[in-house]
């Protein structure tokens, strides 16, 4: 039986994607110097908030995803962030692999909404691994299932995260809306021609706010 060994040695944007993209540098190793004709490899990677720590603002930001600090014991459980896969080339003894993972900002997401949140630090990822192992024996080629333990964990810079999303999006976001949500903004904003989304967001805020401001104000006089 093929005994393989993973690691998660480095994590970096790829600058030239059309999308947001992370690139996970994985070692992968045969011991004693076997020798592994392919791997068709599958990844899954989870995010464990529990092996962080996190400051105020992030604590409240982190709210509506974990509730109160005082539940944090129960709430704090690993969740999903990706699902990808490769085919690891021919190697002897050891390989290093790019694993090429897409990602988003779209704040109705989970991680999208966790990555937010931080300010600094690290992000905890653990990744999985299955899929199958082919190789060369005295007998022959052979073919196994990576066994089900076979995972890597890696803490990545938050950094990275704010690096990547700024080389496709310079301090920007993204929210996701209805679409009679957007109309009535598109709407909004050609009222009063206004000459981007960020001044259309911020009137309406501005509108709001006065509107509030004006309700305090009568509620005192009743």
């Amino acid at each position: 039986m093929a005994e393989l060994s993973f690691a998660c040695i480095d994590v970096q944007p790829e600058r030239y994607a059309a999308a947001p993209t992370l690139l996970f540098r994985l070692r992968v190793g045969a011991a004693g110097g076997q020798r592994v004709r392919a791997i068709a490899l599958r990844c899954q990677i989870r995010i464990e908030p529990s092996r962080r720590g996190y400051g105020g603002k992030e604590a409240e930001r982190l709210l509506e995803l974990f509730g109160e600090r005082s539940r944090w014991g129960d709430t704090l459980k690993p969740f999903q962030f990706a699902n990808t896969s490769t085919v690891v080339a021919s190697f002897t003894d050891s390989i290093e692999v790019d694993v090429t993972v897409p990602c988003s900002y779209d704040m109705e997401v989970t991680s999208g909404r966790y990555f937010h949140a931080l300010e600094d630090g690290e992000i905890p990822f653990i990744l999985l691994f299955s899929g199958t192992i082919f190789g060369d024996g005295e007998n022959g080629m052979w073919i196994e299932q990576i066994p089900w333990h076979a995972e890597a964990r890696y803490k990545m810079p938050v950094a990275v995260w704010r690096e990547m999303m700024d080389i496709h999006f310079s301090g920007s976001g993204w929210l996701r809306l209805r679409r009679d949500t957007i109309d009535a903004l598109a709407d909004f904003r050609a009222a009063r021609a206004l000459p981007t989304w960020d001044d259309t967001v911020i009137a309406v805020l501005d509108k709001a706010r006065e509107h509030t401001v004006v309700g305090d104000g009568t509620g005192e006089g009743d």
